[in-house]
Formats: structure tokens, C-alpha cells, sequence
């Protein structure tokens, strides 16, 4: 994997017995806090287990950017045998086509991109007739056709299903067959497959939607030659729903706190950490980190707190201010002093990668470099 390393003339800490702290030192005197940290050795192991188990099920790899943001881990992910990757946004594509990443697919309507022109100018680039955009409408197809014909080039698409997570996508297989023939029969657009993100809760019902969907697309003389499954919680249920051509992950490749709760991961699985410093101990209970909503988010996902202190494992983040992140401190046997660098795991890892211009690259418990974050902040 490529790394910046415009990081290297900076002063760094000297060698010490105790690799953890050698490296915080080095994160305060290189780059100060807060600071997001990834660790790549974590990355390459992640990236290696998420090919390893699509290999297994047979099932094409495609990985979803959104977590990573990056052109870098992109490429490390393809290196690695990843068919594609996946999108949120069309902003996110444009900086994976740039990358040389053409197989994509774009996940959420975006009818804002269609409808601003920007979808047609992607549609005219040369290096993208293999991206694939989702709809669940007659209205965003409308929209994506208009951006074909004014490209000049039919726009692929997949009719988005939902099955059991209430986020968008069609609810019967009738409507998805009803947008499959509209697609298809469209010379601005074409049908591409199928496109879902299942609940895990109930895989009979999740297949007999899928299997209806296919019968009512066979009786219309329809193929899905794509059917996409997503959720980095659904890896260890890969091959479950039968037919499936390919699944998305996207937060594997970090992983987080809520994957660790989830049982998709575990702690040493958590590639990125935020370190933050203590900068203020007002109070017995109370304690003040440098990393606030701005660093960590504030995306609790679902979770106490927001975020775990390896050091301090009864410490509560409890709240934010922009810049403060408030500790409760009280269950706390030992408490940290101003000063002091701690680790922090985030409940959820993409909010926050998409919080800062670039990682900060460390391997062997050395920093190596930073690594951009290409695509932050692409809301379109």
C-alpha cells in the first residue's frame, strides 16, 4: 500500500521497552492530538479475512469505500481480489474512477447527482461503463435516464429491495420486477440486477422474496445478473441466501466498536484508533479529552458512551461539546492525569474517518505516513 510519508522530517520519539507509549509519544510530538490512527498491519489482516470468506462462499468481493474513504485502501483492496467496490455517494465513484477503480456501484438513490448534471458528466467519462447506480422508483429512474440520454450512455441500474432493515428499496417482488422491465425496456437505461442489504433476522423470508423476485423476472424474459448482498454483521452468513453473485462490507476493513458488540469483530480486529489527550480534570469524576463531535461524532450507535477507552475501561464518554469530550470517570479504580494519552475505539468508524483529512499511517508500532481521505465530504 502507498503512504505519504510527508510526516518523516518531524522530530519522533526515542525507542522505548514499552511499544505503546513510544508510539503515543510519537503521535504527540509528530502529529498532536486528537489524532486518527491506523494501524496497518490490522488493515492488511482485515482486508485478507474479508477475501478469505467470499473466496470460501463463492461469492464475488465487493467492498464498500465508505468507510475508508480512500484511493489507497481501494487499490489494497483490489490488489487483494476485490471485483469492485461500492459507493454512497457519486462523489465517492468519481474518486474511485480517478483511483482506476471502474467497477462500481453506486448504493442510494441519487437523485440530487441526476438532476444537477453531475451523473452526466460521470456517465460521458470513458472509464465508466461499469458503474452501477440503485433505485427503488419510477421517479429516480426518470431521473437517471434523462442523465443517459443527455451522456449518451444507457445507465445501469439496481432495483434496490428491501429486506427487513426499513431503509429504502422496494417491499414486494412485484415492484421490483415492475422497475426490473421499466429498466430493461428503456434504451437509456439498462437492468443490472438486484441489490439488498438483509436484516439477518429472518433468512426464509429474505429467500422466498429473492426467489419470487426471480420467478416474476424469468416470466418477463429478465435476468439479474447482479444479485448484491451488503453488511459487514452478514459475513459470517455468507452463502446463506442462495443466489447471491456478491456482498458489500464496508466496515470490516477499520472495523468498530459496534462490530465488536455485533460479534463481527473483535477488539484486535479495531484497525483504527483515536488517540486524544486528557486535558482537563476539573473534578474527582470528571475528566476533559481533546477529542469532541468533531472527532469522534456524535453517533452513539446504539452503544453507552461514546467510544471505549482502552486505558480506562469503566471510563464513560458520556458527551460533547465541538472540541471537549466529557469522561465520567467515578467507576474508574485508577484516573488519568492531564496530559495523558489515551486510546479511544469509535462506536462507529466511518462517521469519523469522514471527519478528517487524512490517517495517520503506523505499523510496527512506528508512524509511516499519512494516508488522504479522497472522498470526504462528498454528499452528492
Amino acid at each position: 500500500m502507498q503512504v505519504l510519508t510527508d510526516l518523516a522530517e518531524r522530530p519522533v520519539a526515542k525507542p522505548t521497552d514499552d511499544p505503546v507509549s513510544a508510539l503515543k509519544d510519537a503521535i504527540m510530538r509528530t502529529v498532536g492530538t486528537p489524532a486518527v490512527v491506523v494501524d496497518l498491519a490490522v488493515v492488511d489482516a482485515n482486508v485478507a479475512r474479508l477475501q478469505a470468506a467470499c473466496d470460501a462462499a463463492n461469492i464475488a468481493n465487493r467492498p464498500h469505500m465508505k468507510t475508508h474513504k480512500s484511493k489507497a485502501f481501494a487499490r489494497a483492496q483490489i490488489a487483494a481480489g476485490a471485483i469492485g467496490l461500492a459507493c454512497q455517494k457519486l462523489g465517492e465513484a468519481e474518486a474511485m474512477l480517478d483511483a482506476g477503480v471502474t467497477d462500481l456501484m453506486v448504493c442510494t438513490n441519487i437523485l440530487g447527482a441526476a438532476r444537477c448534471g453531475r451523473l452526466t458528466a460521470v456517465l460521458a467519462r470513458p472509464d465508466a461503463s461499469g458503474l452501477k447506480l440503485a433505485a427503488d422508483s419510477a421517479a429516480t429512474l426518470a431521473a437517471y435516464a434523462q442523465a443517459g440520454r443527455d451522456a449518451g450512455r444507457p445507465v445501469r441500474v439496481m432495483v434496490e429491495c428491501d429486506t427487513g432493515r426499513s431503509r429504502a428499496g422496494v417491499v414486494t417482488p412485484t415492484e421490483a420486477a415492475t422497475l426490473a422491465k421499466i429498466a430493461a425496456n428503456d434504451p437509456s437505461l439498462s437492468f443490472a440486477g438486484l441489490m439488498m442489504y438483509p436484516s439477518g433476522a429472518d433468512w426464509e423470508r429474505d429467500q422466498a422474496f429473492l426467489d419470487d423476485t426471480l420467478a416474476l423476472l424469468a416470466d418477463a424474459g429478465l435476468t439479474a445478473e447482479i444479485i448484491s448482498t451488503g453488511g459487514t454483521p452478514n459475513l459470517s452468513a455468507l452463502g446463506k441466501l442462495k443466489g447471491t453473485t456478491e456482498h458489500r462490507s464496508g466496515t470490516s476493513i477499520f472495523n468498530d466498536r459496534m462490530m465488536v458488540a455485533a460479534g463481527a469483530a473483535s477488539e484486535a480486529d479495531c484497525a483504527l484508533i483515536v488517540y486524544s489527550a486528557v486535558v482537563s480534570r476539573a473534578e474527582a469524576d470528571r475528566g476533559i479529552l481533546d477529542a469532541g463531535s468533531k472527532t469522534l461524532t456524535s453517533d452513539r450507535g446504539g452503544l453507552t458512551g461514546h467510544g471505549l477507552i482502552l486505558e480506562y475501561r469503566d471510563a464513560v464518554i458520556t458527551h460533547f461539546s465541538e472540541e471537549h469530550g466529557q469522561m465520567d470517570l467515578s467507576a474508574c479504580a485508577d484516573r488519568p492525569e492531564v496530559g495523558e494519552v489515551v486510546r479511544v475505539v469509535p462506536n462507529h468508524v466511518c462517521v469519523v474517518v469522514n471527519m478528517v483529512d487524512q490517517l495517520v499511517a503506523v505499523r510496527d508500532g512506528a508512524i509511516v505516513g499519512v494516508i488522504p481521505v479522497d472522498a470526504r465530504g462528498a454528499l452528492v
